[in-house]
């Protein structure tokens, strides 16, 4: 993912303002993945936001992952709304892109929306197209960095290397969708509901932190309706 760099954005939930999505839906962090602690997360959740270190195991583990699907194949529904990363840095702004994008049934845009005209003129396009859409798209490029500006902690430059990367887990069609630009397509993992979305969300994330249990750099956040 070499050429152009984005700062680091961290879980900003003004960014989605900033970019024309209504209040109506937010963003907050789930405190604990145990059934007492998902149980204060405000109902419905349309999407979950995953923030974990690339370690060694990780990418290990994705590698086989890729091969196992390409063999064993995989049914994805054709209302995804998938892109690839390939801004460095840009994760954080592409997961809230595939949070938003596959809930646009539910979530209320302003008028003028950066975010909502993206998404209209990007809809039809393959993910490496899309990728490429938003290394144009400078509406979104400026509102990304003053976010990252504007982030609890002071902003890394944009040279210094960051492995600690954002994903984002949907429901479409009643199926959980795993979307993470660097991979080559979405990861299907099984059947959802409405009302069990979270609960199945966080099976997943309890992967990924089972693989690096040593590591305590997971942050999980959830688009709930205010």
């Amino acid at each position: 993912m070499e050429g152009q760099r984005w700062l680091p954005l961290e879980a900003n939930p003004d960014f989605l303002r900033q970019l024309g999505l209504q209040p109506s839906w937010q963003f907050g962090d789930v405190y604990g993945l145990e059934p007492e602690l998902l149980s204060m997360v405000p109902r419905p959740v349309c999407a979950v936001l995953l923030l974990f270190p690339v370690t060694e195991k990780y990418e290990s583990f994705r590698l086989e992952e890729e091969a196992k699907i390409k063999l064993q194949g995989q049914e994805v529904s054709p209302g995804v709304y998938f892109m690839k990363q390939t801004i460095g840095n840009a994760c954080g702004t592409i997961g809230l892109i595939h949070a938003v994008a596959n809930n646009q049934g539910v979530l209320e845009f302003e008028p003028d929306s950066a975010l909502k005209k993206f998404l209209d003129q990007s809809s039809s396009m393959s993910p490496e197209e899309k990728a490429a859409f938003l290394e144009r798209d400078e509406s979104i490029r400026v509102t990304h960095e003053s976010s990252a500006q504007e982030g609890q902690t002071e902003a890394p430059s944009l040279d210094e290397k960051v492995d600690l990367h954002f994903i984002a887990f949907v429901n479409v069609g009643g199926h959980l969708y795993e979307l993470d630009g660097r991979k080559p397509f979405p990861v299907v993992h099984g059947k959802t509901t409405e009302d069990n979305f979270l609960e199945d969300a966080t099976v997943v994330c309890k992967r990924f932190m089972a693989r690096d249990p040593e590591e305590l750099r997971f942050t999980v956040v959830a688009l709930s309706r205010a």
